[in-house]
């Protein structure tokens, strides 16, 4: 069912709010798709979702080749839910240290990586099951 990424019902929020594993597809410059699983946070008022991940890693580099959208995906058992949109890569030290604060709330402090950035999804599209 398609979700208005603005509007996500209570349901839906509190899902996000749980701590679970997701996937994160993003596109190869081959075209491509590249997955793995990921941690992320979802910012329901900027409509983002945010990694944390090493600057070196195959997403970061395929974001930054072009990969023109991103998905993260999380499951449990019949719900799920899809977060689709246009992707980017900081290393801002204040989105950075927004998205670790974030990070840690829902699921633990990370250990210190002096190479981290973050992948942003403006995320546009929502698909779920709830």
């Amino acid at each position: 069912m398609a979700l208005d990424p603005a509007a996500l019902p209570d349901a839906e929020l509190a899902f996000l709010d749980e701590r679970h594993l997701a996937t994160l597809t993003t596109l190869r410059p081959d075209g491509t798709p590249h997955v793995v699983a990921v941690g992320f946070t979802w910012d329901d008022e900027a409509g983002l979702v945010r990694v944390i991940t090493n600057g070196t890693s195959r997403k970061v580099a395929n974001v930054r080749a072009g990969s023109p959208r991103a998905v993260v995906a999380q499951v449990d058992g019949r719900r799920w839910m899809s977060l689709e949109g246009v992707p980017t890569v900081t290393d801002d030290p204040e989105r950075v240290a927004e998205a670790v604060r974030r990070y840690a709330l829902r699921y633990r402090q990370p250990s210190e990586n002096p190479n981290r950035v973050v992948v942003e999804i403006r995320v546009d599209r929502v698909l779920g099951k709830g």
